[in-house]
């Protein structure tokens, strides 16, 4: 194992990698330190335990923000890995939040050479890089100068006419607003809050209403968020599940200060985030009682399901030999620079392709069982009305140069989904046969793993929540090519001048049109509890035809969701030794 250090050389990239890569991350790891001084005229909510000013108001979309609002207390010293607490009481100062606030964050190696490998791959050209992920110095990016432990803050966003309103006792109309709540992606490893701009979304639930009220949260993630494998004696798995709670939690006994209905909450999340919001609608089996939310727009569903103990343990280990320590009682006692450090060296080198090191596991608690396996025996809150989302092609994003070796197929199988050897045969031979005349939904072995990869750890979960909830979902396809996974957020967060429609490529939107319906059925299905846009035809629930709305580059069109099968069926019922 390589010991911390910042002296390592750097690999060389071209400039036109450089930015490719830079558009892949999201700009995840660009400073913003900037301070922001209060003004006086602008709004105070008291929220008992502070008092919090709004930091400013947007005179072009007519909204306050109040950003990083502590929810919890820090969670340092001997809080790590401990469930989060309520924060002190600090009424001395008004709380402005100008001080940025971002979790530790960090990308693996394999997500840095994506963008270069797709790219070859896309033009039938020789990859030209080495594909063995520890033959490169370790390269640590520039830390965000946000960067801190003491992350568990949240933003509120609400227009100010709602605010307004709840502000005179003399208004007439103090009906409170809905609420829509984000959790970002990432991998549960990367990621913050404000990393997507949400000013064009906000504006667009105003397009004939007052607005909604839109709240973003920070949580734990990588090891700071999942550490599991028998730490139940010192710890608790899937405290970034927790910390997300606690912000549920928060809102439910807070919103209603800032002019939102704590009881028209709406979660939306992509990726991990989206993965983390079906984990808590199957939160203890379902039998805690309902959860903290009354809709749920999930887009791209993501986790790795099954993570074994014997995984669990091995990253665990791993990351105490990089410290130099033996419990977890002694990490605690470590600096943050030392943690920070080691949950970046270790994420960055022993994530396989396509992969995060830490996620969600079964706890026996907060996750009775794998979330699918929960849906597919009833054991969630059946109260929640959801809508899905997902893109055409979600497992390229996760397919490395190894799967051109099409021979390979069946012992990655074993490798990756960990199954045993037959199992990983008749996935092979019956699921995903070796078959490339484009039948089976692909045409060569790169895009068959792709398949398999989107299907078992992406795609399928859009079918099992259909499923699961009586066929009363809604769904849409992001078909705009290259319709990778992700490709649809700048939709969702389109606002205009917007450049960056494409995590590959440095151009606008290809149809604003498609970024506004996306936008409307967000806002409408929050707002009143269907989706509707007055630029897309009408868009009906799933039904038992398993039918959803395909956004294409012209055009919409209802289309049966190809998650209804065999396929997604099998992993739905696969049996993990875990």
């Amino acid at each position: 194992m390589r010991m911390i250090s910042t002296s390592f050389p750097l690999p060389f990239f071209s400039h036109s990698t450089k930015m490719a890569l830079l558009v892949l991350l999201f700009t995840l790891f660009s400073a913003s330190t900037a301070t922001i001084s209060p003004n006086n005229d602008l709004p105070v909510v008291d929220l008992g335990y502070e008092l919090h000013q709004a930091i400013s108001f947007n005179s072009e979309y007519d909204f306050y923000n109040f950003t990083n609002i502590r929810y919890a207390a820090p969670p340092v010293g001997d809080l790590r890995w401990r469930l989060p607490a309520a924060p002190e009481t600090n009424r001395t100062n008004i709380q402005t939040g100008n001080e940025g606030r971002a979790c530790p964050s960090v990308l693996p190696l394999w997500s840095l050479l994506q963008a270069q490998w797709l790219t070859t791959y896309w033009d039938n050209k020789p990859l030209g890089i080495s594909t063995n992920i520890s033959s490169y110095p370790y390269r640590p990016l520039p830390q965000d100068g946000r960067t801190t432990e003491d992350c568990l803050f949240l933003d509120v966003i609400v227009p100010k006419a709602i605010f307004e309103k709840t502000q005179h006792k003399e208004s007439q109309d103090k009906k409170p607003a809905p609420v829509l709540v984000w959790i970002h992606g990432g991998g549960q490893a990367a990621g913050d809050k404000g990393e997507d701009d949400a000013s064009g979304l906000v504006e667009r639930s105003m397009n004939g209403n007052d607005g909604i009220v839109y709240v973003q949260m920070n949580y734990r993630q990588g090891v700071f968020g999942f550490l599991a494998g028998n730490i139940k004696e010192d710890g608790i798995a899937n405290l970034g599940l927790h910390d997300q709670r606690f912000a549920l939690e928060w809102i439910a006994e807070n919103i209603h200060l800032f002019g939102g209905d704590p009881n028209q909450v709406t979660v939306m999340g992509q990726s991990a985030g989206a993965g983390s919001i079906v984990h808590h609608i199957t939160s203890y089996g379902g039998e805690n009682g309902p959860v903290p939310f009354q809709k749920a727009i999930i887009q791209s569903p993501g986790w790795v399901p099954g993570i074994s103990e014997e995984q669990q343990k091995a990253a665990r280990e791993q990351f105490f030999n990089i410290l130099g320590v033996t419990t977890i009682d002694e990490a605690r006692k470590l600096p943050s620079e030392k943690l920070i450090a080691a949950n970046a060296l270790q994420i960055y080198y022993s994530a396989p392709w396509g992969s995060f090191t830490y996620g969600e596991v079964v706890d026996g608690d907060f996750v009775p069982d794998v979330a699918w396996r929960l849906l597919l025996e009833g054991k969630f809150d059946h109260s929640v009305k959801v809508m899905t989302g997902h893109t055409y092609d979600e497992g390229l994003l996760f397919t490395g140069p190894d799967s051109l070796d099409g021979e390979r197929f069946e012992s990655d199988i074993v490798a990756y989904v960990q199954v045993s050897k037959d199992t990983a045969k008749y996935i092979a031979n019956v699921l995903y046969p070796p078959i490339f005349d484009g039948s089976y939904g692909y045409k060569d072995s790169v895009q068959r793993w792709a398949l398999l990869v989107g299907d078992w750890s992406l795609t399928c979960e859009v079918d099992h929540l259909r499923r699961a909830f009586d066929n009363e979902t809604y769904a849409y396809q992001f078909s705009i090519p290259p319709a990778l996974h992700a490709e649809d957020i700048p939709y969702t967060f389109y606002k205009n001048g917007s450049t960056l429609g494409s995590i590959f490529f440095n151009r606008p939107v290809a149809n604003v049109t498609v970024a506004h319906a996306i936008q409307d059925w967000i806002t409408s299905f929050t707002l009143h509890g269907e989706p509707k846009s007055d630029l897309a035809p009408e868009f009906p629930r799933q039904g038992p035809n398993a039918q959803l709305m395909d956004t294409r580059l012209e055009s919409f069109e209802l289309i049966h969701d190809r998650t209804d099968g065999p396929r997604c069926q099998f992993w739905q019922t696969l049996r993990y030794d875990i």
